[in-house]
């Protein structure tokens, strides 16, 4: 019989999968972005059952209350006609072929990293210190600024030139913008400033 812990960690898996699955094959942008909160949460519960509470927590504050909630909004509020969006993906096929192959063999690759050197499996069966030498935020930074500083700043990087992109994407110019002009503002007197109409009882202006 599987013990509490065991069901719970077989649950949140599942539906981090499933939910991850549906975030792919969902016909509706919203509802993808849905299935992308639940995943989120579902991780964040397998995190908290590995004893991680800081990743848990920076996932729900962080990027189920932030980013996901973001991207709702924007795909909510966009008037995109993503059927006129879709007659062009084939084009793209190759390109997305050619992804999905890397990605698998980084995948076939993690998971058989044991046969190229055993000594890995030894030593990520306890990738960081017990609690009672070293916190988990504490941990979390030794490997994030000592180790792998530059990958991380690389990734922050990416994002950031990623969440750029996205803005200059959906950026509608108008053709006859108001713009605010800092000098006339300030250059204004009370004569042009505002103007005084005596308004007749029963008649507008």
């Amino acid at each position: 019989m599987l013990g509490l812990q065991a069901f719970f960690f077989y649950l949140f898996a599942l539906v981090a999968v499933g939910s991850g699955l549906m975030v792919v094959l969902a016909r509706n942008p919203v509802h993808s972005v849905l299935f992308l909160i639940l995943t989120f949460v579902a991780s964040a519960g397998l995190f908290l059952l590995t004893g991680a509470e800081f990743l848990a927590l920076i996932l729900i504050v962080v990027y189920v209350g932030a980013v996901a909630i973001l991207f709702l909004f924007v795909v909510m509020m966009l008037d995109l006609d993503f059927g006129r969006i879709k007659q062009g993906a084939l084009q793209y096929a190759p390109y997305g072929a050619i992804v999905g192959v890397i990605l698998l063999a980084q995948l076939v690759i993690a998971f058989s990293g044991n046969t190229f050197q055993p000594s890995i499996p030894g030593g990520t069966v306890m990738p960081i210190p017990p609690l009672e030498q070293m916190s988990n935020i504490e941990a979390l930074g030794m490997v994030l600024y000592t180790r792998y500083v530059f990958f991380f700043q690389m990734a922050g990087l990416i994002l950031f030139v990623a969440m750029v992109g996205a803005i200059v994407l959906t950026l509608r110019r108008s053709h006859n913008p108001k713009r605010q002009s800092i000098p006339a503002q300030v250059a204004r007197d009370p004569a042009t400033a505002i103007e005084i109409r005596k308004v007749e009882t029963g008649k507008g202006i």
